[in-house]
Parts: structure tokens; C-alpha cells; sequence
């Protein structure tokens, strides 16, 4: 369905919907002041929509609210300095994607007690990435990325967000917090999935912790300043996507990635990484300085789509046991020689 138009003062009227849903149209104008009016609303979608004007604080006065999604409008302000107070039963915040949400993260936030998913990717939040997040203890889902968040040089609400004992997905990407990865990060319960942190000014070694994260599926940490080569991803036995591209990760790379079952794409290019490619791995992008034939055990990678060995000094030809790369799409094997 693609509705349009405007939401009018009479939708105010509707006092007894518990539920509103009106996502993923091409509604315009300005959200009425007048939804406040709807106070059995536990649930309210106006996402992915065209709207404009002031974030509509009127909104936030509707106690009973357990989800707000205002995704992707053309919405403009700060969120409100005492939402712990006024939302007590919040649930899910989707506040993404909007033209100049701007401000800090408040503090009463952290009195949300029932918060499982914080969506604030795609803003203009400054400030430094608060500690007082981790007292967000059901958090499931924190997306942060693409703001100007920042932080101290140890990233002390990495330390924090260990609390979130709950929390399965974490973006911080495209913010510059500028820091080390605390070794507190192999603290993250078992239950984090997906963690993602690329273009973020992110310095030194990666900690040998990061290993602890064994059910980790996702690990970004490209176009960072990282050094080294931390030998502990081996440990991540569930891993899926490994992206490390656009650091300064030097030395090689080493059998315990071999370890690594259910692999399906790994990113290191535009690193220093040197000596042979270990006899497992098939999907190294290139820009390193690794020299190998092409193992035969590539063709073991059943679940592989990409497959970038380009820029490196490959010799020899292609094992014929690659044709086992039922699902690849795309090979890139140039420079070989």
C-alpha cells in the first residue's frame, strides 16, 4: 500500500486504537500535535514516510507507549532531555535516518528499563557515546552509526555496554570515537552476533579477548588504524563475515583462521600483511603482500559467494576443486601467475 496526503487533527479523535501503523507510505506535512490525544497507544508507526517540521514532543507525553518509529522522515530536533520519565514502558525507539535529530544522548535515557532496541543511526548526535548506556540491561539492538558520537581514548562505554547482557547486534560505525579497543570487549556476553565498528578511528592492536566472542557472526572493524594480526579470531568458531580492510595489520595471517568453519567472506585488503596464504582460506581481497598457490582445499568453502584474490603474487593455477564454489558470483583471481 502507498497512501499519501497528510495526517489531519481528526486522527486525534481516534482515542480507543491501542495500535497505529501507518509506515512505509508517502505521507507529508506535519505529524498533528493532536496524536498525543490517543492515550491507550501502545504502538505507533510513522516511519519511512515524508514528514516534516519539528520532532513532534507531543508524542513522547503518551505514557503507554511501548514502540515509536519515526524512521527516515524529514524531522528535525533533540530528543527530550527526561524521556526516561515520560516513557517508562518504551520498548523499541526507531528515531534513524532523520534529517537534523541533533543534540546529545540524554541521561534519563538510561532509566528506560524495558528499552531492547535503540535506533538512532544516521543523525546528527554529538557528544561523547555515554557509559550510562550500559545500564540499559534488556538492550538487544543499539545502532549508532553514522552520527558524530565520540568518546575518551579508552572507549570506557564499550567497558559499559558489557552490562547489556541481552544485547545481540551493536553498530557504532561512522562515528570517531578515536580510541583502543578496551580488553574489557571480550566481557560481551556470548549472546552478541553482529558487531560493527568500521571507519571509526580505532587504534593499536585488537585485543586477543576478542576470541571470547565465540557466537559472534559478524566482525567489522575495516578502515581503522588496527596494527598487528590478532591470532584469537581463530577461537571465533560461529564467525561469518570477518572485514578488516583498510588498517595497518602487519605480520601473517596464520593457520588458526582455519578454525573458522562457517566463513563465508572475509575483507583484508589494503593491509601489510605478509607470508603465506594458510592452505583453508580462499576469500583474501587483495593490496597485501602474500605469495601462495591455490590450495586445493578452497574448494571445501561450500557456503563461499565472493572470492577476491586479486593484487597479490599468486602462482601456479587454479586447482580444479574450485568448481566445488557451487554458490560463488564472483572470482577475481587476476595476477596470476
Amino acid at each position: 500500500m502507498d497512501l499519501t496526503g497528510n495526517i489531519t487533527p481528526d486522527f486525534g479523535n481516534l482515542t480507543f486504537v491501542d495500535s497505529l501503523d501507518l509506515g512505509s507510505n508517502n505521507f507529508y506535512g506535519e505529524i498533528p500535535k493532536e496524536i498525543s490525544n490517543l492515550v491507550e497507544l501502545e504502538d505507533l508507526d510513522l516511519g519511512v514516510n515524508n514528514f516534516s517540521g519539528s520532532l513532534p514532543m507531543e508524542i513522547f507525553n503518551i505514557l503507554g507507549l511501548r514502540v515509536i518509529s519515526l524512521l527516515f522522515n524529514n524531522l528535525s530536533g533533540t530528543l527530550p532531555s527526561n524521556i526516561g520519565s515520560i516513557l517508562p514502558n518504551i520498548e523499541g525507539l526507531y528515531l534513524g535516518g532523520l534529517t537534523n535529530l541533533v543534540g546529545t544522548i540524554p541521561h534519563s535515557i538510561s532509566n528506560c528499563s524495558k528499552l531492547t532496541i535503540l535506533e538512532l543511526a544516521s543523525n546528527k548526535l554529538t557528544g561523547l557515546i555515554p557509559n550510562f548506556l550500559g545500564h540499559l540491561t534488556s538492550l538487544c539492538f543499539l545502532d549508532l552509526a553514522g552520527n558524530n558520537l565520540t568518546s575518551n581514548s579508552s572507549l570506557s562505554f564499550l567497558t559499559s555496554l558489557t552490562n547489556c547482557r541481552n544485547l545481540t547486534t551493536f553498530s557504532l560505525s561512522l562515528n570517531p570515537p578515536n580510541g583502543m579497543l578496551p580488553v574489557s570487549v571480550g566481557n560481551f556476553s556470548t549472546s552478541l552476533l553482529k558487531f560493527y565498528a568500521h571507519s571509526c578511528k580505532i587504534n593499536r592492536r585488537l585485543p586477543n579477548k576478542v576470541g571470547n566472542l565465540t557466537s559472534l557472526l559478524d566482525l567489522d572493524l575495516s578502515d581503522n588504524d588496527l596494527v598487528g594480526y590478532p591470532t584469537s579470531i581463530g577461537n571465533l568458531r560461529n564467525l561469518q563475515g570477518l572485514y578488516l580492510s583498510y588498517n595497518k595489520l602487519t605480520g601473517s595471517i596464520g593457520d588458526n583462521i582455519c578454525k573458522l568453519q562457517h566463513l563465508a567472506d572475509i575483507d583484508l585488503t589494503e593491509n601489510k600483511l605478509s607470508g603465506s596464504l594458510p592452505h583453508c582460506l580462499g576469500n583474501v581481497t587483495g593490496s597485501n603482500k602474500l605469495s601462495f598457490n591455490v590450495p586445493a582445499s578452497l574448494g571445501n568453502l561450500k557456503d563461499l559467494v565472493l572470492l577476491d584474490l586479486s593484487s597479490n603474487n599468486m602462482v601456479g593455477s587454479l586447482p580444479p576443486e574450485i568448481g566445488n564454489l557451487k554458490v560463488a558470483t564472483r572470482l577475481d583471481q587476476s595476477i596470476l601467475k
